[in-house]
C-alpha cells in the first residue's frame, strides 16, 4: 500500500465532515462579512487571492504532506479551545479582527490534533498566510495611515519646491495658488502597502531560498509603497499647478492609481530576479 492510500485511509473522513460543517455553521456570517470587506474596500480586495496562495503553498507541499505518518498531538486541542475563546471574546466586544482571526488559528490547532506537529509545520506556511485575508482594525488602520499621509505630504511638498513650483503644506493638506489637494488614505500608501506586503510574502517564499533574501524581499514592501506614492503625489501636483485640480481628478487619479501599483509590482520583482541572480 503506498503512502497516499494510507494516509488517506488513516485519515477520519467523517470526523472531518462534521467537523466543516460545524465551522462553517459557527463562521456563517463572520467569513461571508470578511468577503463583503474585501469586495466593499479597495484596502482589502487582495483578500480574494489570499485564500488561493495559500492553496497554492498547500499544494506544493502535498507530497511532502501525504507521506508523512500521522501523529496526532492532544495539544491541538489547546489550540482549538483557545481560538474559540478569541472567537467568544471577539463576539462579545463586537471586535471583527478577533473573531475572523480565531479561523486562522482553529485551523492550525485542528491540523495539528489530527496530524501533528510534522504535518502542522509543513502546512504551516499556508495556515499563517490566511492572516492576510483577515483586514485590519479601523483603530489600527488609523493609526498606521494617518502618520503615512503626513510623511508623504512633506515628501512630495519637499520635492515639488525643489521644481520650483509654488506650494505650501499644512497636515495632509497641499495648497498652490489656484488650487488645494489633500492627501487621502488612497494616497497615504497604506492600501498599497498592505497589498503589496501580502504579494512580496507569496514572492519570497515563491522565490528565494534563503530566509534573509525573503526578509529583504518583504522589508522592502514598505518602502517601495510609501516611495512609489510619493511619486503619484508629486505628478498629481505638478498636474493641480499647472491645469487645475480638475486634471488631477477623475480618470488620471484612478489610472495613477492602478499605474503606481503596476510600477511596484515591477520593482519587487526586479528586485527578486537580482536577489536570485546573487545565489547563482
Amino acid at each position: 500500500m503506498d503512502s497516499e492510500q494510507r494516509y488517506l485511509e488513516d485519515f477520519p473522513k467523517i470526523n472531518a465532515l462534521l467537523v466543516i460543517v460545524a465551522i462553517g455553521a459557527v463562521y456563517m456570517t463572520i467569513v461571508p462579512d470578511m468577503v463583503a470587506d474585501w469586495y466593499d474596500d479597495p484596502n482589502y480586495s487582495h483578500g480574494f487571492l489570499v485564500p488561493l496562495i495559500a492553496a497554492y503553498f498547500l499544494m506544493q507541499n502535498w507530497p511532502a504532506i501525504k507521506s508523512t505518518p500521522l501523529r496526532p498531538s492532544n495539544a491541538g486541542l489547546l489550540l482549538i479551545v483557545g481560538s474559540l475563546i478569541l472567537l467568544l471574546l471577539g463576539y462579545i466586544g463586537t471586535e471583527y479582527f478577533t473573531m475572523r482571526s480565531s479561523l486562522v488559528f482553529l485551523l492550525a490547532g485542528i491540523v495539528l490534533y489530527w496530524f501533528g506537529w510534522t504535518v502542522l509545520r509543513l502546512s504551516s506556511l499556508s495556515i499563517a498566510f490566511l492572516i492576510f485575508m483577515v483586514p485590519l482594525p479601523y483603530i489600527v488602520y488609523d493609526a498606521i495611515a494617518f502618520p503615512l499621509k503626513l510623511l508623504v505630504t512633506y515628501a512630495s511638498v519637499a520635492v515639488l519646491k525643489i521644481l520650483s513650483i509654488p506650494v505650501v503644506s499644512e497636515g495632509n493638506i497641499i495648497m498652490f495658488p489656484q488650487t488645494v489637494l489633500e492627501v487621502a488614505d488612497a494616497c497615504s500608501g497604506l492600501r498599497s502597502l498592505m497589498s503589496l506586503v501580502t504579494l512580496a510574502v507569496a514572492m519570497a517564499f515563491l522565490s528565494q531560498k534563503t530566509t534573509v533574501k525573503r526578509t529583504i524581499l518583504i522589508l522592502s514592501a514598505v518602502p517601495v509603497a510609501i516611495v512609489t506614492n510619493m511619486i503619484r503625489v508629486i505628478v498629481t501636483g505638478v498636474l493641480a499647478s499647472r491645469y487645475g485640480a480638475a486634471a488631477a481628478e477623475g480618470f488620471f487619479h484612478e489610472f495613477a492609481g492602478m499605474a503606481i501599483f503596476a510600477l511596484a509590482m515591477v520593482i519587487l520583482f526586479c528586485e527578486s530576479a537580482i536577489l536570485r541572480s546573487l545565489e547563482r
